[in-house]
């Protein structure tokens, strides 16, 4: 992690470039050093943040008046410092009688709070939970007495947590977690609290910026998808090759016990959505062996998406699994316990993530916790099912290779599509799409559920969801169009996305023959469309022209007319 001042030397860096991001934060305590950690940290992270800082203990003030200087800067997303300090302040000042309502007048305000950030200004927001403080006034008695204040704290973080998982908008940010792992002492200094107001001390700013920031990347589509696994002292200790299936170390006792932890939670990645796959310089059938017949193995072949065992050099293997998944490289996580093969990864494939493993595997899992790699804005239904849509699309890539003539591969699919408008049951599906769809995404726009929900009932846009299924499977929702009514006769695409799962299978023609055929129907006269460039959507740099539309300004125009459908071999199917 880097320090307060290595961050604060960021600060005179050049941020040309980077993706900006108008942050507001509003804090009840001195805030001055915290956005400067986070502007530093967001120069780290490859985001230039252009921040309003309100005045210090100004937050209701801001939020609830529709003049103030927040409304004014209309942030994308509102950091939301409520500090425990202030917090026992107000505890100290209430009768006996009132202490057991805290936290739900507390959570009263807090949604209020919310409710205006989202419904007016249409800001994500990212709340500070509360860190611990034990008064000791109870004791450890204070746990079973709803009188006491770290009793309602606890229930107030609590609530906190159920609150963001029904609002799709509102975004925790765990600094009594950062606490815990850091220590008290370090998180909060009494004398810097006494003479400046400041709750977080220097040393810890590094810390919940940098958690902060993982949040906005999340937030603004940049995650890690994959996660490539060596195997040998990675996965298992000991060599398969050379030591035999039943001499590698897994199991209940001593360092196997290790690997056992270690599989638990890469099987928990996998089933929250993350993609594994192996990359081993093994052959094939020797490293397939423990997950094949070991009795200790958590994981096993059907939790593999791509499985690359051989004695080439592993970034080739990498660029092959990276082709086979379609995913980008700075999505992906490369675990290795050589330093060897990190090292060639790193210098070959710079965008890809490689941790350095402790020596010990015993610290893998807490150093690897440390790293808050997996951080996500959504999930849904469908992210269980992900591995198993990477092992259909690895098969049909095999299958692939059987056919000289790519219509004949494609007709052979048996492809089929259901557009629908969206709804309570697509709405998830679709936000997060939004969120994940970076190089398929010619205007990327991020949705949330509350954006969906106003689009599902505004009479001037008309939503589309695509889903894809073949003989070998179903894709499920892959690709989400938005149109909005514009003067004569005119509908503009504001916003188009796709899955990279079915690039190359004609459903782009097959989308735009849906948005033809439904303005050909409702008598408009031209579609009109528009690139935004990003560092990551150069690949649709030339859809609309593809498609036939011509340039008008900034603009791309296709008049309805003169469209002729475009060749798939993709069929409508009806719900």
């Amino acid at each position: 992690m880097r320090d307060f001042l290595y961050l604060c030397k960021n600060l005179k860096k050049d941020f040309s470039g980077l993706e900006k991001v108008k942050l507001a934060v509003l804090g009840d305590t001195s805030t001055q050093f915290l956005v400067q950690a986070l502007r530093g940290m967001g120069y780290e992270k490859g985001f230039d943040l252009q921040i309003f800082e309100a005045d210090y203990d100004q937050i209701e003030r801001q939020v609830f008046d529709n003049n103030s200087a927040l409304y004014e800067f209309k942030p994308v997303i509102t950091v939301v410092f409520k500090s425990t300090h202030k917090l026992l302040e107000k505890y100290n000042k209430l009768d006996t009688v009132s202490y057991q309502r805290f936290a739900d007048d507390e959570m009263e305000s807090v949604k209020n709070m919310s409710s205006a950030l989202n419904g007016n200004l249409h800001t994500k927001v990212i709340f500070f939970n509360y860190s611990e403080i034990d008064d000791a006034v109870f004791g450890s008695f204070a746990n079973k007495t709803a009188f006491s204040f770290l009793f309602q704290l606890r229930k107030i973080n609590y609530e906190l947590m159920l609150f963001a998982s029904e609002n799709p908008d509102f975004y925790l940010c765990d600094l009594s977690t950062i606490q815990n792992i850091v220590g008290k002492a370090t998180f909060f200094q009494p004398s810097v609290y006494i003479n400046s107001g400041m709750v977080l001390s220097i040393d810890v700013l590094p810390e919940v910026s940098s958690k902060t920031l993982d949040i906005i990347g999340a937030l603004k589509g940049r995650f890690k998808k994959c996660v490539i696994l060596d195997l040998d002292n990675t996965l298992w200790g000991g060599i398969i090759g050379d030591d035999g299936i039943e001499n590698i170390q897994l199991g209940s006792l001593g360092i196997g016990k290790t690997f056992t932890e270690f599989q638990h939670w890469l099987k928990k990645l996998k089933n929250r959505g993350i993609i594994l796959a192996v990359c081993s310089k093994n052959s094939e059938p020797t490293a397939k062996e423990p997950f094949e017949k070991h009795p200790d193995m958590v994981l096993r072949l059907d939790d593999i998406a791509v499985f690359v065992a051989n004695y080439i050099n592993k970034a080739d293997n990498i660029i092959q699994i990276k082709n086979i998944l379609n995913i980008g490289y700075d999505t992906m996580v490369f675990l290795d316990d050589n330093p060897f093969e990190r090292n060639l990864v790193r210098q070959s494939l710079p965008e890809v993530c490689v941790p350095e493993l402790p020596e010990d595997p015993a610290d893998y899992l807490e150093y690897l916790y440390s790293l808050n790699l997996f951080e996500t804005g959504t999930i849904s239904a469908e992210d269980a099912e992900r591995t198993k849509h990477y092992q259909l699309e690895a098969h049909r890539q095999s299958i692939q290779q059987l056919f000289i003539n790519e219509d004949d591969y494609l007709q052979s699919l048996n492809m089929r599509s259901v557009a629908e408008p969206f709804n309570k049951f697509n709405a998830p599906r679709v936000a997060q799409l939004s969120q994940r769809s970076n190089q398929f995404n010619l205007r990327t726009l991020r949705y949330t559920r509350e954006d969906i929900d106003w689009l599902i009932l505004s009479p001037d846009h008309f939503t589309f969801a695509f889903t894809l299924e073949d003989k070998f499977g179903d894709y499920g929702l892959i690709s989400v169009v938005v149109l909005q009514k514009e003067k004569t006769k005119t509908l503009f695409i504001e916003n188009w996305f796709m899955s990279c799962r079915v690039l190359n299978r004609g459903m782009e023609q097959f989308v735009m023959n849906t948005i033809l055929s439904f303005a050909k129907k409702n008598e408009y006269t031209q579609i009109k469309g528009e690139y935004a460039a990003t560092a990551k959507n150069e690949m649709v740099r030339d859809h609309y022209e593809n498609l036939g539309f011509i340039k008008s300004g900034n603009s791309w125009i296709l008049k309805v007319a003169e469209y002729e459908n475009k060749k798939c071999y993709i069929t409508k199917n009806e719900r």
